[in-house]
């Protein structure tokens, strides 16, 4: 790893890094600000959710009223499709235009022409995507700690909390290992933001379709959605090894075919 070109590329994402964790933290406080409302309003709010068909509540990620109830339930029901999403997608469009930035501006030229290496491009933008990934993560995962420690009214599992946190940051990585492999696919250098972008809605829509549809539950395992697990408000709510394995294994396969991609990979200055 080159620490010039580490920091030069920490500095170029600085901007859009405090954008998104200021929208992620946003949305997550003003949804949690409005726990309180509701349990003041529960048998209202229960009464008229009991008229939403099932498919649609599981849509939305609800499998029991009760979770409703609970903080750390309101916090996932209502806020994870933030951290999840939203952090998906900025992990991607980093990952996607960190190794193909200078060849459509047309700067590639300029780097390859310095004392180094593929490797050494490549690991520290790795770097740069790995640590800004797991600083949205953190920042994101802080405020919504705080807004539930604000908001609750009976006590919350902080394990349930931190297991819930580890599972979107590893979503995103592995989105971030996705966005990294497609980079080193394209051959001519353009942006494929929107294709990225798309790509985490597809996924997701795949996930909540088959939780509508049950014939045709079984395309979900087709998305990195499915094998994270949302039921913190579950006694036995734990971090599933093979979910785990899932995860890691991937985001490091892709990770090594990306890296074998791009050293081989003719660059268009």
């Amino acid at each position: 790893m080159n620490r010039n070109l580490f920091l030069m590329e920490i500095k170029r994402n600085t901007l859009s890094l405090t954008v998104w964790m200021i929208a992620i933290t946003v949305l997550v406080s003003v949804t949690m600000a409005v726990y309180p409302v509701f349990l003041e309003n529960q048998s209202k709010i229960l009464g008229m959710m009991s008229l939403i068909p099932d498919e649609l509540l599981q849509f939305k990620g609800i499998s029991d009223f009760s979770d409703f109830l609970s903080v750390l339930g309101f916090y996932s029901v209502n806020n994870i499709i933030y951290m999840m999403v939203l952090g998906s997608i900025y992990a991607i469009v980093l990952s996607s235009g960190i190794l193909l930035k200078e060849e459509y501006n047309k700067t590639a030229e300029y780097l390859l022409t310095r004392p180094l290496t593929r490797s050494e491009i490549f690991l520290s933008k790795l770097a740069v995507l790995f640590i800004n990934v797991f600083l949205l993560n953190f920042v994101t995962a802080l405020a919504g700690f705080i807004c539930l420690e604000l908001v609750r009214n009976t006590p919350f599992s902080t394990g349930a909390f931190l297991i819930l946190s580890l599972y979107t940051l590893l979503l995103n990585i592995l989105f971030g290992a996705v966005g990294l492999f497609m980079s080193t696919l394209v051959r001519r250098a353009r942006p494929i933001t929107t294709l990225s972008i798309g790509l985490v809605l597809i996924l997701y829509f795949i996930f909540t379709l088959s939780k509508i549809t049950e014939g045709i539950s079984r395309i979900g395992y087709l998305s990195p959605f499915r094998y994270v697990k949302t039921n913190a408000t579950s006694p036995d709510y734990s971090l599933d090894f093979w979910h785990l394995l899932y995860f890691i294994g991937i985001s490091l396969l892709l990770i090594g075919l990306s890296y074998r991609l791009y050293i081989r990979k003719d660059i268009y200055t």
